[in-house]
């Protein structure tokens, strides 16, 4: 048997129970949730590790906070709503007569079905289990496709499913590229696929030759904005934290800084400072992870090597003035271009990596208009005090979210929707809006019994039908 062939056996054992048992029960729902629940609590070991060792070093701490606790509190929330946002949608019946002779009409949530799922490597298990909160709220089976970057990880999780559902109720599959290209041929009736823009539109090629329906969470350049009425230090502090999480290899990291002249030098030396105090050392620090593998290590060093070649200042942060040049994982210390050229790499691509471009500005007008003349990133942040310049931020500028005084932050609220928009990605989970999202909205109406106050709007037409349109076809 091929793969595909295997992956389609798979995907058609899930529709016909799907066809069989009918929707799943709130209490069937709440239980798989709990059947993840458990299983991240007996392996949240083991989980770290596994990371750990497919990265060639990753934080523990951190990968219990992002992958283990973060997992935990997307689907304790998805658990506690099912009950309400399983609720049919009562909506008003239009004509509005109807509804006053006994019709009626609502809106009822349906599972969809099957769902693909294809996580990505960065945070492997978050980014598998957190979506499972609005799938399986939904009533969804799920078939599950890792990242072959990060292979301890996959089996891991595909040990921790099979003991704890059958293969019919979710499905685990490895591989590389090409069972990847299967997996996303095949007649889901739902997919959802998190990674990098450029193999999102393969994804979804490939998915609409069975029109099915994608979620896409993608990537792209998350701008921050620092205004002139900003705290630089905490700033400072905050976006380096942020960009040095899982050594920036986050869709959500802060890509770029535009800040105003005035404020250059305060905050290269308050994110040294940040640095120094965050990783006195780097290279053998275990609270800075690597990056995933030699391929990305080398392209960021390419950045930096063809951002100094362009007479960019380039500042690398060092605290303890280590040789990255020998060493056993791939660690690159965090790293700042200023006021780099725009036609470099670093400022097309997205970066994924410790390096963070800093572009100055004279007037705060200048950085709405750098930000649009970009593709809509997943992220932006804005730092200040000035409501009216945030307002304006925010009326004038799109984005799958926004965190204010701070980054990343906005991906961590369960109860709103997470998502992109344009290249940065389609459709969202988490809340209700993840619910809705996997769910078919199924619309009921029922008519009045009183057939001879319809029978106007059947021929042969007449006075009555006439007086009928002209109270409707009105102001």
């Amino acid at each position: 048997m091929t793969n595909k062939e295997e992956l389609e056996r798979i995907l058609s054992i899930q529709k016909e129970a799907h066809l069989k048992e009918g929707p799943l029960t709130i209490d069937k729902r709440k239980e798989w949730i709990d059947r993840l629940i458990d299983s991240i609590i007996k392996y949240q070991d083991k989980i770290p590790q596994a990371i750990s060792d497919d990265f060639s070093h990753r934080s523990i701490t951190s990968s219990l906070l992002t992958d283990v606790a973060s997992s935990i509190t997307s689907l304790k929330i998805a658990k506690s709503n099912i009950n309400k946002w399983m609720k049919p949608s009562k909506r008003k019946v239009s004509p509005a007569i109807l509804g006053l002779l006994g019709a009626k009409l609502r809106v009822e949530y349906q599972p969809l079905g099957t769902v693909g799922l294809i996580s990505p490597w960065n945070f492997p298990v978050v980014l598998t289990f957190g979506p499972l909160g609005s799938i399986f709220a939904a009533g969804n089976r799920v078939m599950i496709k890792p990242s072959e970057f990060t292979p301890k990880t996959s089996q891991l999780m595909k040990e921790m499913f099979e003991e704890n559902f059958s293969e019919e109720e979710v499905a685990v599959v490895t591989g590389g590229p090409e069972v990847g290209a299967d997996f996303s041929s095949l007649p889901f009736d739902h997919l959802l696929f998190t990674g990098a823009t450029s193999i999102g539109k393969h994804v979804m090629k490939a998915a609409s030759e069975n029109l099915v329906p994608v979620t896409l969470e993608l990537g792209g350049k998350s701008p921050v904005i620092l205004s002139d009425t900003c705290n630089i230090e905490v700033s400072s502090r905050r976006i380096m934290a942020g960009k040095t999480m899982n050594a920036g290899q986050i869709c959500l990291a802060p890509d770029y800084v535009m800040l105003p002249e005035n404020k250059l030098d305060s905050f290269i030396s308050h994110s040294k400072e940040t640095i120094n105090q965050m990783y006195p050392s780097i290279k053998d620090n275990d609270d800075y992870t690597s990056l995933i593998n030699e391929r990305h290590y080398n392209r960021l060093r390419s950045y930096i090597d063809e951002a100094k070649q362009s007479g960019c200042e380039v500042l690398e942060i060092n605290p303890s003035d280590e040789d990255f040049e020998q060493q056993e994982h791939y660690k690159i210390p965090p790293t700042i271009l200023i006021n780099p050229d725009d036609n470099l790499s670093v400022m097309q691509e997205e970066i994924f990596g410790p390096i963070l471009p800093v572009k100055t500005y004279k007037d705060f007008s200048e950085t709405i208009s750098y930000v649009n003349k970009k593709e809509r990133p997943l992220g932006l942040y804005y730092f200040g005090e000035d409501n009216d310049e945030l307002n304006t931020v925010l009326d004038k500028t799109t984005s799958g979210g926004v965190t204010v005084n701070d980054v990343i932050f906005h991906v961590a609220q369960d109860n709103a929707p997470f998502g992109g928009v344009g290249p940065s990605g389609i459709g969202s989970y988490h809340g209700i809006e993840g619910f809705r999202n996997f769910s078919h909205e199924k619309t009921i109406f029922t008519q009045t019994k009183m057939d001879n106050l319809i029978s106007v709007f059947r021929p042969p037409y007449g006075k009555k039908a006439e007086n009928a349109l002209k109270a409707q076809i009105k102001k």
